[in-house]
């Protein structure tokens, strides 16, 4: 896994430009305002003092170049509308606190498609070895690690593992970025109880720092002058599903078949890699056709996941 980075293009940009901030519309930060920091914040059931210096010079620098995100935090809240109901029941079901889906959102801002420079892809930005060994298939035709509830699964039982092994949610969200074996070693090392008194490198000492202040926008985004209107955001697709055990000689030809296209098809199932599937084992798959009806948009369709995302 590694922390997506697409976010902090778009920081680096906002920070040399001015741009018109959403809350001149009514509240919320005008634009190259210092923020207020809370006291404190909480992560997975922890609470999290922010008045030590380090702490609160960590969290400002991420809860600031969130706020000033202003095209990237606004997609980011838009999609998790589509996706957080998605991953929070998985993670619930499997014992994982809910705010790790902020981890989600982190590591792939919700693209379908995130894929690494490192070769990390998905939601959950697997890496194919750590993949496969928490049970996905990754193969020339099939790469799970795109595939949203079976990745959440796998990731579930990652971080619960990690859990085994440092009894700290926030620690377990560090070893996410680094790598369980990188965290151990630096607390032995340092003699430190948890992340929070560690020196690690740049990249996590930023990451859950960043899950903190991305959790703390998204559950109050007027409050950083996030205004949404609810037919801004994204309707979710119904789709009806089809069960494959054989090959497929052509992928372009079963989403034909299906009446929809071969990109449709792919959206849907971005875990469907290559043109055919070859399916030797005889391998059950199953296979998401969108529902025609729900292709074109329509406002009235919207489900809001968070009510106070939005201004109407």
């Amino acid at each position: 896994m590694t922390c997506c980075l697409a976010v902090l293009a778009v920081v680096f940009f906002a920070f040399d430009r001015p741009v018109r901030a959403a809350g001149d519309l009514g509240g919320g930060p005008p634009p190259k305002s210092s923020l207020d920091i809370p006291d404190q914040v909480e992560f997975a059931g922890t609470a999290i003092p922010l008045d030590r210096y380090d702490m609160r010079e960590r969290y400002d620098r991420e809860q600031t170049a969130f706020t000033y995100a202003y095209a990237s935090t606004i997609v980011t809240i838009k999609r998790a509308n589509l996706y957080f109901p998605i991953i929070e029941p998985i993670l619930e079901q499997n014992g994982v606190p809910d705010d790790f889906k902020y981890l989600a959102l982190l590591e792939s801002n919700f693209n379908t498609r995130a894929y690494s420079s490192a070769k990390a892809a998905g939601f959950w930005q697997f890496m194919p070895e750590t993949a496969k060994q928490y049970g996905l298939e990754v193969s020339n035709g099939i790469d799970e690690r795109y595939h949203i509830e079976k990745s959440t699964e796998a990731a579930c039982r990652y971080l619960k593992d990690a859990y085994d092994r440092f009894g700290d949610w926030p620690t377990v969200a560090a070893s996410y970025n680094a790598g369980m074996q990188r965290i151990s070693s630096e607390q032995a090392m340092q003699q430190a109880d948890g992340f929070f008194d560690m020196l690690v490198f740049d990249e996590t000492s930023r990451y859950v720092f960043r899950i903190l202040a991305i959790k703390e926008i998204l559950r109050h985004p007027q409050k950083y002058g996030f205004y949404i209107r609810r037919e801004h955001l994204y309707p979710p697709i119904g789709f009806t599903e089809v069960t494959v055990t054989g090959p497929v000689e052509s992928w372009a030809e079963f989403a034909k078949s299906h009446g929809i296209t071969y990109a449709q098809l792919k959206d849907f199932n971005v875990w469907i890699r290559g043109n055919i599937l070859e399916n030797v084992d005889g391998k059950t798959y199953v296979v998401r056709i969108p529902r025609k009806e729900d292709l074109t948009f329509d406002a009235k369709k919207i489900k809001v996941y968070q009510k106070n995302w939005v201004t109407d």
